[in-house]
């Protein structure tokens, strides 16, 4: 069965490669046999998940033929902060949807 595996080791950096496994072949097995950890240069402490079709899976999830094997590094930044402080940076005024209105509109709209 073919499988592919996607995986961005860094910002601007994406890695997608499909390998040929054993039928019933668990997620466990196709990272052995793939060696991502050797391939992406992952710090051995730097913890990950994983995830088929952008769904979360544990290494026990036995994989089908066709399947895309993820390999998700941790959040830098949490999204909520950093939608936070680029809207504290540009200001309310340029922010927003209602941040452009016409002439004489009552405010939010």
């Amino acid at each position: 069965m073919k499988v592919t595996l996607a995986c961005a080791p860094a910002a601007r950096q994406t890695f997608e490669e499909t390998f040929e496994l054993p039928e019933g072949c668990s997620l466990r097995d196709a990272l052995v046999h793939t060696g991502w950890r050797e391939r992406f240069a992952l710090d051995r402490d730097q913890t990950v998940e994983f995830g088929i079709w952008n769904r979360s899976a544990n290494l026990h999830t036995t994989l089908r033929d066709g399947d895309r094997v993820e390999v998700y590094r941790p959040l830098q930044v949490d999204p909520k902060v950093a939608r936070r402080e680029r809207f504290q940076r540009q200001g309310s005024s340029r922010a927003g949807l209602f941040a452009q209105r016409r002439q004489g509109a009552k405010p939010g709209y």
